[in-house]
């Protein structure tokens, strides 16, 4: 059964799942008339052909249901069954009855209260009726508290019912369990799928509240994080991406237009080697300019996306003059088009995210220039541009009767959010609409309970406040009062991520001399862990690294390598390299503790990995990548070595860690 187990835990790895459902039927004769049900509904589900999605579900679900008529206390079965009563729908098997599942959930929970499928419950009303699922919000978290997807899943259901404080709570309790996992298990933060998504939806929900400077906060972290080639970086969406286009719209929603241009020339905001993040940072960095009176400079952003515009055309037009060029005479003009329109597009989209960018500065120049309806006109071909500011820009151009009517569908749209209600409120105060205005005001108060008062927008409704003789802070309302027995946060872990210490290890060179980590106290080290000299895969990655020594060096960071290889073995590598003494040093760790230490060894397998890990000059563990294939990218890592480092530095040197 603990091979049935193994299968079962890796659903989305079909051949490796069959093999662990091979090696528990080998096993089969010891086990139960009830297991053995098990073993043979699972092989037939992965037995079947690939290609018979619907026929393979139909089968595995009529094999749970025979488990539970056979066995109706087996609560498990019960649970799998109306997972996979709900899976079924992306076989192509509609869930008939939304109620039935359920009710077999009822069944589970009747049993046991906090029995892990509120999970299952939350999947299966998410989409459908969410204040169905909401009981098993109050106790999802609660029911596997080690489990961040389980603090997470609530979200979906408090966000589907617009309550963000509860949405927010979830995530943030998601969030922390993230970090315990990854700081106590050496992970870095992109390497769990659901990390970086769970906090950019955290983000979108504190600005739900108006909690800007938490919504800040988190947006900088996540732009903090390491980055990796693979799971973080700017052309995926992950913490990195996310991060900074969190940040962008959060400043921006906030009208926070001096920080904005300020975190632009930092490495939060600043320029980035990737076309959409130039184009995104120009927009709102003119934006910025616009919104406060930086005329020539916003004006400089424009004619640097103009100058984009133009290479990105240009580059285009090159590519389609050279297909009509190298033609075979006999093509006929259709298949002629295809092929241009084949070269264009490699530039279709750069050309669009660079025009609509323009579109939009362009449209505050219309402002300024006082042609309300032209700006307005390129507002809308942009895109991007919130609702809040158009309502602005139309009650500052007398258009009041547009301006409340596109507040009052904003609200609407994006119900119980106090950033639009802020505004419906500030549009119909300044229309003279007084009483709405109040009115509209005190659903406010409720709804911006958790909001930061300091910020524009909620600074320009202390004259409703006032009219209504409240003073000082106008929030109000209380906890709901059906979401559990909630814990601490601080109970399930860290508020943010932060680098592990490092292990300390003695080890002995390719001379005989002892190397130890703590050899380099005060200044940080790549170590290198490799599977020896014969090891191609290895050999490569030592000798792309080698090449960089120097600039590591220059950069202040030392290199070293941990092999498999004994230290008279060692040799080897250096020979491997060539004539020349190897660059940096080798060292053995033959009996692999130091590689079990670190982590970077398959307990299952019971095989060593390859590893790569910076260690900074107080003995953290700044970045990593563990895999079952050396890191190959030493010019990468120098990089973000340099980032991470004087991160760190700057941060240290501020009091933020």
């Amino acid at each position: 059964m603990a091979y049935w187990g193994m299968a079962m835990a890796n659903t989305s790895n079909r051949e490796r799942a069959k093999g662990f459902i091979e090696k528990a039927l080998a096993h089969k004769d010891g086990a139960t008339k009830r297991e053995a049900r098990y073993l043979d509904a699972l092989h037939a589900y992965h037995d079947a052909a690939q290609d018979d999605r619907r026929g393979r579900n139909q089968k595995y679900t009529e094999a749970l249901e025979e488990i539970v008529l056979e066995h109706p206390d087996d609560l498990e079965a019960k649970a799998f069954l109306c997972l996979q009563i709900w899976l079924n729908d992306r076989a192509g098997i509609p869930v008939s009855s939304y109620l039935a599942a359920d009710a077999l959930l009822g069944e589970v929970f009747e049993a046991r209260p906090l029995h892990p499928s509120h999970h299952y419950r939350i999947h299966l009303w998410d989409r459908k009726r969410p204040e169905k699922a909401l009981a098993s919000a109050a106790l999802c978290g609660q029911s596997a508290p080690g489990v961040a997807h389980m603090w997470h899943m609530p979200g979906h259901i408090y966000s589907k019912l617009k309550r963000y404080d509860d949405a927010a709570w979830q995530q943030e309790a998601s969030a922390r369990v993230d970090h315990a996992q990854m700081m106590r298990d050496r992970v870095l933060p992109d390497r769990i799928h659901n990390f970086a998504h769970n906090n950019e939806w955290l983000i979108r929900n504190l600005v739900n509240l108006g909690r800007a400077s938490d919504a800040i906060d988190l947006a900088c972290n996540m732009t903090e994080l390491p980055r990796h080639p693979e799971h973080n970086h700017f052309d995926k969406n992950g913490s990195a991406r996310y991060g900074r286009r969190r940040l962008f719209e959060t400043l921006s929603r906030f009208e926070m237009w001096d920080e904005l241009l300020a975190y632009s020339e930092t490495p939060y905001l600043g320029h980035v080697e990737n076309l959409p993040e130039q184009v995104q940072r120009l927009r709102f960095v003119g934006r910025a300019c616009f919104q406060s009176d930086r005329i020539s400079r916003g004006e400089e952003q424009i004619a640097h996306l103009e100058r984009m515009l133009a290479d990105r055309e240009s580059r285009r037009d090159e590519a389609v003059e050279k297909v009509a060029a190298e033609a075979d005479e006999e093509l006929s003009a259709g298949d002629l088009k295809k092929a241009q329109d084949r070269a264009r597009q490699p530039f279709s989209s750069d050309i669009t995210t660079i025009g609509k960018a323009l579109d939009e500065l362009r449209g505050h120049q219309a402002v300024l220039a006082g042609d309300a309806e032209a700006a307005l006109d390129l507002f809308g071909k942009s895109g991007g541009v919130e609702a809040e500011f158009l309502v602005r820009a139309e009650s500052a151009a007398g258009m009041t009767e547009a301006a409340l009517k596109r507040a009052r569908e904003n609200v609407k749209k994006h119900e119980r959010e106090a950033v639009p209600l802020a505004a419906l409120v500030d549009a119909l105060w300044t229309a003279g609409v007084r009483e709405e205005a109040r009115e509209q005001f005190q659903v406010l108060r409720r709804t911006a309970r958790s909001a930061d008062l300091d910020t524009k927008i909620m600074e320009r409704l202390r004259p409703v406040a006032e009219s209504l003789e409240i003073e000082g802070d106008w929030r109000e309302g209380e906890p709901a009062g059906d979401v559990g027995d909630r814990p601490a946060l601080d109970s399930l872990g860290p508020f943010r991520w932060a680098p592990g210490p490092a292990s300390p290890w003695t080890l002995t060179d390719v001379d005989g001399k002892e190397r130890s980590l703590a050899d380099y106290r005060g200044r940080p080290v790549v170590v290198i862990f490799y599977l020896g000299s014969g090891c191609l895969h290895c050999v490569e990655q030592l000798q792309s690294f080698a090449p960089l020594t120097e600039k590591f060096r220059e950069s202040g960071i030392s290199l070293l390598a941990v092999s498999t290889d004994t230290p008279d073995s060692l040799a080897m590598s250096h020979l491997v390299y060539g004539d020349d003494p190897f660059p940096f040093p080798l060292v053995s760790d033959d009996t692999l503790e130091v590689f079990r230490k670190y982590r970077v060894y398959d307990d299952f397998e019971e095989k060593p990995l390859h590893g790569t890990f910076l260690i900074d000059g107080e003995g953290l563990i700044r970045w990593h990548d563990v895999s079952y294939e050396p890191f190959n990218r030493p010019e990468f890592l120098l990089e973000e070595a340099s980032r991470l480092l004087e991160q760190s530095e700057a941060q240290v040197r501020t009091g933020a860690e």
